[in-house]
Protein backbone atom coordinates (compact mmCIF):
# COMPACT_ATOMS: atom_id res chain seq x y z
CA UNK A 1 0.00 0.00 0.00
CA UNK A 2 1.09 3.32 -0.85
CA UNK A 3 1.74 6.32 1.88
CA UNK A 4 3.75 8.75 2.80
CA UNK A 5 7.32 7.92 2.75
CA UNK A 6 9.93 8.69 5.03
CA UNK A 7 6.81 10.28 7.23
CA UNK A 8 9.61 10.63 10.27
CA UNK A 9 11.50 13.29 8.46
CA UNK A 10 8.47 15.52 8.70
CA UNK A 11 7.91 18.71 9.88
CA UNK A 12 11.20 20.37 8.06
CA UNK A 13 11.97 23.64 8.63
CA UNK A 14 12.87 25.60 5.24
CA UNK A 15 14.55 29.00 4.38
CA UNK A 16 13.16 30.97 2.46
CA UNK A 17 15.04 33.46 -0.42
CA UNK A 18 13.65 36.44 1.85
CA UNK A 19 15.18 34.83 5.02
CA UNK A 20 11.74 33.74 6.20
CA UNK A 21 11.45 30.21 7.93
CA UNK A 22 8.68 27.62 7.47
CA UNK A 23 7.74 24.72 8.70
CA UNK A 24 7.03 21.61 5.75
CA UNK A 25 4.75 18.86 6.61
CA UNK A 26 1.88 16.38 5.87
CA UNK A 27 -2.11 18.05 6.18
CA UNK A 28 -3.60 17.10 9.27
CA UNK A 29 -6.77 16.31 9.99
CA UNK A 30 -6.84 19.10 12.76
CA UNK A 31 -5.66 21.39 9.33
CA UNK A 32 -9.45 21.66 8.35
CA UNK A 33 -9.73 25.66 9.83
CA UNK A 34 -6.19 26.32 8.74
CA UNK A 35 -6.47 25.47 5.16
CA UNK A 36 -9.63 27.11 4.76
CA UNK A 37 -8.57 30.35 5.56
CA UNK A 38 -5.64 29.89 3.28
CA UNK A 39 -7.42 28.63 0.44
CA UNK A 40 -10.02 32.25 1.04
CA UNK A 41 -6.88 33.88 0.99
CA UNK A 42 -6.16 32.79 -2.58
CA UNK A 43 -7.51 35.11 -4.93
CA UNK A 44 -11.16 34.24 -6.33
CA UNK A 45 -9.45 34.21 -10.25
CA UNK A 46 -6.98 31.94 -8.77
CA UNK A 47 -9.36 29.51 -7.30
CA UNK A 48 -10.92 29.43 -10.51
CA UNK A 49 -8.55 27.14 -11.95
CA UNK A 50 -8.77 24.27 -9.08
CA UNK A 51 -9.69 21.07 -9.69
CA UNK A 52 -12.63 21.65 -6.55
CA UNK A 53 -14.44 24.06 -4.76
CA UNK A 54 -11.44 24.67 -2.35
CA UNK A 55 -13.59 27.96 -0.85
CA UNK A 56 -16.20 25.25 0.58
CA UNK A 57 -15.64 24.49 4.34
CA UNK A 58 -17.54 20.85 3.37
CA UNK A 59 -14.75 20.40 0.88
CA UNK A 60 -12.22 20.99 2.93
CA UNK A 61 -13.72 19.00 5.82
CA UNK A 62 -14.41 16.19 3.03
CA UNK A 63 -10.36 16.05 2.54
CA UNK A 64 -8.76 16.45 6.15
CA UNK A 65 -11.51 14.05 7.14
CA UNK A 66 -11.25 11.33 4.43
CA UNK A 67 -6.95 11.65 4.15
CA UNK A 68 -6.02 8.46 2.02
CA UNK A 69 -2.42 8.96 1.49
CA UNK A 70 -2.61 6.03 -0.99
CA UNK A 71 -4.48 8.59 -3.49
CA UNK A 72 -3.23 11.86 -2.77
CA UNK A 73 -0.36 12.86 -0.40
CA UNK A 74 -1.10 16.68 0.52
CA UNK A 75 2.10 18.59 2.01
CA UNK A 76 1.31 22.34 3.79
CA UNK A 77 3.80 25.22 4.42
CA UNK A 78 3.41 26.32 8.00
CA UNK A 79 4.28 29.87 9.21
CA UNK A 80 2.68 31.15 12.65
CA UNK A 81 0.52 28.49 12.64
CA UNK A 82 -1.15 29.66 9.74
CA UNK A 83 -0.77 27.56 6.17
CA UNK A 84 0.93 29.45 3.52
CA UNK A 85 1.14 27.00 0.79
CA UNK A 86 -0.58 23.36 -0.33
CA UNK A 87 0.95 20.82 -2.74
CA UNK A 88 -0.38 17.81 -3.23
CA UNK A 89 0.98 14.46 -4.61
CA UNK A 90 -2.22 12.78 -6.86
CA UNK A 91 -1.40 9.16 -7.01
CA UNK A 92 -3.11 7.16 -9.75
CA UNK A 93 -4.45 3.73 -8.95
CA UNK A 94 -4.87 1.55 -11.86
CA UNK A 95 -2.08 -0.44 -12.61
CA UNK A 96 -1.31 1.17 -16.26
CA UNK A 97 -0.87 4.25 -14.38
CA UNK A 98 0.56 3.71 -11.11
CA UNK A 99 3.59 4.85 -12.25
CA UNK A 100 2.55 8.65 -12.69
CA UNK A 101 1.60 10.96 -10.44
CA UNK A 102 -0.22 14.89 -10.69
CA UNK A 103 1.73 17.84 -8.61
CA UNK A 104 -0.88 20.54 -7.74
CA UNK A 105 0.74 23.56 -5.88
CA UNK A 106 -0.78 26.57 -4.49
CA UNK A 107 0.95 29.53 -2.43
CA UNK A 108 -0.79 32.11 -0.52
CA UNK A 109 0.13 35.26 -2.40
CA UNK A 110 2.26 36.62 0.20
CA UNK A 111 4.52 33.75 0.26
CA UNK A 112 5.03 34.16 -3.45
CA UNK A 113 8.55 35.03 -5.14
CA UNK A 114 10.98 33.82 -2.59
CA UNK A 115 11.32 30.00 -3.60
CA UNK A 116 8.80 28.07 -1.83
CA UNK A 117 6.78 27.15 -4.36
CA UNK A 118 9.42 25.54 -6.09
CA UNK A 119 10.70 23.93 -2.65
CA UNK A 120 7.12 22.27 -2.62
CA UNK A 121 7.64 20.94 -6.09
CA UNK A 122 10.83 19.66 -5.22
CA UNK A 123 9.16 17.84 -1.77
CA UNK A 124 6.44 16.28 -3.85
CA UNK A 125 9.11 15.27 -6.43
CA UNK A 126 10.96 13.27 -3.55
CA UNK A 127 7.95 12.09 -1.90
CA UNK A 128 7.19 10.53 -5.90
CA UNK A 129 10.57 9.44 -6.44
CA UNK A 130 10.59 7.46 -2.84
CA UNK A 131 7.31 5.92 -4.26
CA UNK A 132 8.86 4.59 -7.46
CA UNK A 133 7.41 6.85 -9.69
CA UNK A 134 9.08 7.44 -12.71
CA UNK A 135 6.79 10.95 -14.17
CA UNK A 136 4.85 13.61 -12.60
CA UNK A 137 2.37 15.90 -14.08
CA UNK A 138 1.52 19.24 -13.34
CA UNK A 139 -0.96 21.04 -15.26
CA UNK A 140 -1.74 24.52 -15.24
CA UNK A 141 -3.38 27.62 -17.84
CA UNK A 142 -0.69 28.89 -19.91
CA UNK A 143 -1.90 32.43 -19.83
CA UNK A 144 -3.36 32.63 -16.50
CA UNK A 145 -0.97 30.75 -14.27
CA UNK A 146 2.53 31.54 -15.96
CA UNK A 147 4.76 31.85 -12.07
CA UNK A 148 3.71 28.30 -12.05
CA UNK A 149 4.85 27.36 -15.06
CA UNK A 150 7.66 29.55 -14.53
CA UNK A 151 8.55 27.59 -11.09
CA UNK A 152 7.73 24.36 -12.59
CA UNK A 153 10.03 24.87 -15.49
CA UNK A 154 12.80 26.12 -12.88
CA UNK A 155 12.49 22.77 -11.03
CA UNK A 156 12.85 21.12 -14.27
CA UNK A 157 9.67 20.57 -16.07
CA UNK A 158 9.38 20.29 -19.50
CA UNK A 159 6.35 21.30 -21.81
CA UNK A 160 4.68 17.63 -23.32
CA UNK A 161 1.71 19.11 -24.37
CA UNK A 162 -0.69 22.42 -25.60
CA UNK A 163 -4.09 21.87 -25.18
CA UNK A 164 -5.91 24.49 -27.03
CA UNK A 165 -8.76 26.07 -25.44
CA UNK A 166 -9.31 23.57 -23.38
CA UNK A 167 -9.87 25.46 -20.15
CA UNK A 168 -12.88 28.49 -20.00
CA UNK A 169 -10.88 31.15 -17.77
CA UNK A 170 -12.42 33.19 -15.31
CA UNK A 171 -14.09 36.08 -17.41
CA UNK A 172 -14.96 33.36 -20.05
CA UNK A 173 -12.49 32.69 -22.71
CA UNK A 174 -10.95 29.91 -23.70
CA UNK A 175 -7.41 29.24 -22.72
CA UNK A 176 -4.89 26.58 -23.29
CA UNK A 177 -4.30 23.77 -21.26
CA UNK A 178 -0.07 23.45 -20.41
CA UNK A 179 0.73 19.26 -19.41
CA UNK A 180 4.30 19.73 -18.69
CA UNK A 181 6.13 16.48 -16.84
CA UNK A 182 9.35 15.58 -15.04
CA UNK A 183 10.78 12.36 -15.32
CA UNK A 184 11.65 11.38 -10.83
CA UNK A 185 14.48 9.47 -11.41
CA UNK A 186 16.86 11.70 -11.83
CA UNK A 187 16.82 13.67 -8.43
CA UNK A 188 20.00 15.38 -8.76
CA UNK A 189 18.66 17.62 -11.53
CA UNK A 190 15.72 18.67 -9.91
CA UNK A 191 17.21 19.07 -6.60
CA UNK A 192 19.48 21.60 -7.87
CA UNK A 193 17.30 23.43 -10.29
Amino acid sequence: MRGLPNAEAYPKEIMLRDGDKVSVRPLDPDDKVRLLEFFERIPEEERYYLKENVASAKVIHGWTVNMDFAKVIPIVAVSNNAIVADATLHLDRTPARAHLGEVRVVVDPAYREVGLGGRLIREILDIAANLGLTKVIFELVSQREMEAVCAAERVGFKQVATLEDRVKDFWGNYQDLMVLEIPVADRERWWKG
